[in-house]
């Protein structure tokens, strides 16, 4: 049998972003002995790509803002398919989070009175986002990162989880092995918490990272944890198109925020045409003076710019569909205007907006401080994931619990920009305290030699192959293959006939999959990774489309071309997926529990 290293603690956390931190933390912090496995190096987690902010309804800038419209807002922005207790939770609990931060060592842009400052973004009615430049996220993991090594947290980096396990129906531990030497390890624990983060590498055109290959959502769904609202993928409406290397690089929500436009080859500001009538009451065209809007008796001065990423995105598409894109495919984001109506104009872009300066001088060569930058949609966020109470964050299998991207539930039909930095913590912290929970009311429990010689010899599959006869597959062509037709048929505009065949693509992928070889050793071996995430990235991908196929109306980041309008008898249930007793993927719809009457209210009033 092949020789593996065993590890046993309280709570293991799977992902080391802003999520994993903050469970880790809060679940050490409560006396539990705490392992975190990463599957990259400490610090290079995708919450650094956050870059805008986090949302959280403190009123430094404005001060009618307050918790219940930033529930209303979410709730909106979600089309009312989110889980309201956890909308309502973290409109709460968001404040605390980032005074939290602040105590621990975060360094946000202040106001002039000194108070944490906040900017505007998309969905939102009030300035609302805490910020540090534009790059919040980098601070929220350096100053997490600081505060958890004195936790006494065990750290496993570049670790890549494989299989979870079992005792009778709860949760009893996983599997992993060291990227770099290919060593094994097991890991024994009372509760798990997933914070993996999303599945942007089953799409050609990402601001994910390579590590976003649905990991979480797999690892649960294969143990009885379902999936929910899959169909809900989010597009970033702005990622850098030129140069090819660089294509789809996230260009932040800030941007917009601190006054950029967006313009098609002719200099036309498009974002004024045809913006939703939900949000107009009155409006003013001229382009200085932005887009007005009242929302009740919220009166909130905004460009259109900044309305949701989905209704962005499409407009975005249909330029370059109608030929008025920018020579690459993208359309013009302008923020070099400004310089014309503040003296310090070339200053203040460098102050607020740092590191995109960077990004795009270096990587494409642009100064944007003087040109306006190529920017179209990418694929960025997943609404949907592993399903979880609201109140605790634990899954349907007793023991393991998700939180942040990798969990569905807050966001519902579509994220507002801001409200995943802020989600990480606060749910992060929830995860933590109830894993922390479970595993001081649980005993250890038991895993089966049977079992981890079943998960080492899934795990080496691939690499056993190369010495077989008959025919096996490389790993990098079925990637490139799934990547480009989740590109193409179940992208930003969907059609039943494309997501029908994509899935049909996708059932003949997993069956090449099954043969994937992985050549060389277990040591340095990038193939044998590759081969190993194909089973993630299939599954997600497959439950995307099929979600996308069962929900024939048009709601949030789910926009049918068949079926543009929303349609009522889809506005009460979430799409809910488990798995078969033959392995497949199954469907059902879950009602949304009646709203308690004192949310009811806040949203009517916010409306």
């Amino acid at each position: 049998m092949t020789q593996y290293q065993t590890h046993e603690h309280d709570v293991i956390v799977i992902g080391a972003g802003g999520a994993g931190l903050r469970a880790a933390i809060e679940a050490s912090g409560l006396g539990c002995t705490v392992a975190l496995i990463c599957k990259s190096l400490l610090g290079k987690a995708h919450t650094v790509m956050a870059e805008g902010g986090m949302a959280a309804a403190m009123a430094n800038v404005d001060e009618r803002d307050g918790w219940t419209t930033h529930f209303a807002d979410t709730m909106r922005g979600g089309q009312y398919l989110n889980n309201w207790r956890m909308a309502e939770l973290h409109a709460q609990q968001a404040p605390d989070r980032v005074r939290e931060l602040e105590e621990w060592g975060a360094v946000f842009d202040r106001t002039k009175e000194g108070k944490i400052n906040q900017r505007n973004f998309g969905g939102h009615a009030y300035p609302r986002l805490a910020h540090v430049g534009d790059r919040t996220g980098l601070e929220m993991i350096r100053t997490l990162q600081d505060h958890g090594i004195h936790q006494g947290i065990d750290v496993s980096m570049e670790f890549t989880v494989t299989k979870l396990f079992k005792d009778g129906d709860r949760v009893a531990g996983c599997f992993a092995y060291e990227r770099e030497k290919g060593r094994f390890h097991l890991f024994k624990a009372k509760a798990i918490v997933m914070a993996t983060g999303g599945v942007g590498r089953a799409f050609k055109i990402t601001s994910n990272s390579w590590e976003y290959t649905g990991d979480g959502q797999t690892l649960a769904f294969d143990i009885g944890a379902a999936l929910k609202d899959m169909e809900f993928v989010q597009f970033h409406p702005t990622g850098m198109v030129w140069p090819p290397s660089v294509r789809g690089i996230l260009v932040t929500e800030g941007v917009r925020g601190e006054g950029g436009v967006l313009t098609n080859k002719d200099g036309h500001r498009f974002m004024f045409d045809g913006i939703p009538d939900l949000y107009i009451n009155q409006t003013a065209k001229d382009p200085d003076e932005g887009w007005r809007y009242v929302i009740g008796d919220r009166d909130a001065h905004r460009p259109p710019e900044l309305l949701t990423r989905d209704h962005v995105a499409r407009k975005i598409v249909e330029q370059v569909k109608s030929g008025k894109g920018s020579p690459h495919g993208g359309v013009y984001l302008d923020i070099a205007w400004i310089k014309e109506k503040l003296p310090d104009g070339e200053a203040h872009i460098k102050r607020k907006l740092p590191s995109m300066y960077h990004q795009f001088k270096e990587l494409a060569g642009v100064d944007i401080t003087k040109e306006k930058m190529e920017v179209g949609p990418t694929t960025h966020y997943a609404m949907g994931g592993i399903d979880v109470d609201g109140e605790t964050q634990m899954t349907n299998v007793p023991g393991l619990f998700a939180a942040g991207e990798c969990a569905a539930g807050l966001h519902g039909a579509n994220r507002l920009g801001g409200n995943s930095l802020s989600d990480l913590v606060v749910f992060g912290k929830i995860a933590g305290e109830h894993a922390s929970k479970f595993a001081k009311e649980n005993a250890a429990a038991d895993i089966s030699e049977e079992a981890v010689e079943q998960a080492l010899t899934e795990t080496l599959a691939p690499l056993e192959r190369q010495d077989a006869s008959g025919d096996t597959q490389g790993p990098y062509q079925i990637q490139y293959e799934l990547q480009d037709l989740m590109q193409e048929l179940v992208g930003i505009v969907r059609l039943e006939d494309e997501m029908k065949q994509a899935v049909q693509k996708i059932h003949e992928l997993k069956k090449r999959a099954e043969k994937v070889t992985a050549i060389g050793s277990r040591e340095y071996n990038p193939g044998w990774h590759t081969a190993l995430d194909l089973k993630n990235l299939l599954l997600v991908a497959e439950a995307i489309a099929l979600c996308g196929i069962d929900r024939k109306e048009s709601r949030g980041a789910h926009f049918r071309e068949d079926y543009p309008d929303k349609e009522e008898s889809y506005a009460h249930h979430n799409s809910i997926l488990t798995r078969g007793p033959d392995g497949e993927l199954v469907l059902s719809r879950r009602e949304i529990p009646e709203m308690r009457d004192e949310l009811k209210k806040i949203i009517e009033e916010n409306k």
